[in-house]
């Protein structure tokens, strides 16, 4: 085979046994077509009604004790690196879980934000960056942390001393 055309590279090539079929066939629209579609949206619908009110959130009493002073003051909580939501999205911290060393914070804090298996989590320290210090006073005394996990890893997205007494 020298030459492309002279071992039939000019003929177009088959890529199945069977040669194609372009004949189109026309699909029947009427009573039973709409039917079950009409079926597969009832069934949806029914699943989505049924899974909803699993996901919806609840209030389980406790934020009770908790002035609405105090809330608003945490909903307003910002560092550099943005909002820090609420009380409920940060935890609170024992002392001896968070230092400070030449100006510079480091908390312990679990490794994955999940239980894997109903284990006790490895605790990790993690540096705690400039920008995510809150400047302000701390009203509640406690230290607490803000920790946003991720596919990288953990990083802290908002941090407030506490009195370490």
């Amino acid at each position: 085979m020298s030459n492309w055309i002279d071992s039939g590279g000019d003929e177009p090539r088959l890529y199945s046994a069977r040669p194609t079929n372009c004949e189109t066939r026309r699909r029947r629209t009427g009573f039973p077509t709409r039917w079950r579609s009409a079926a597969s949206l009832a069934c949806a619908l029914a699943l989505i009604a049924l899974v909803a009110p699993v996901g919806h959130a609840r209030d389980r009493g406790q934020f009770v004790n908790t002035s609405a002073e105090l809330k608003a003051w945490f909903d307003g909580l910002r560092s550099g690196k943005g909002p820090c939501c609420s009380d409920a999205d940060g935890s609170a911290i024992s002392d001896s879980d968070w230092e400070s060393k030449d100006g510079h914070y480091r908390v312990r804090i679990p490794h994955f934000g999940y239980v894997i298996e109903g284990r006790e989590q490895e605790l990790v320290w993690v540096d705690v960056p400039e920008e995510a210090v809150i400047s302000e006073p701390n009203r509640v005394g406690r230290t607490m942390v803000w920790p946003i996990y991720g596919y990288t890893g953990v990083t802290i997205r908002c941090f407030m001393p506490g009195s370490m007494t």
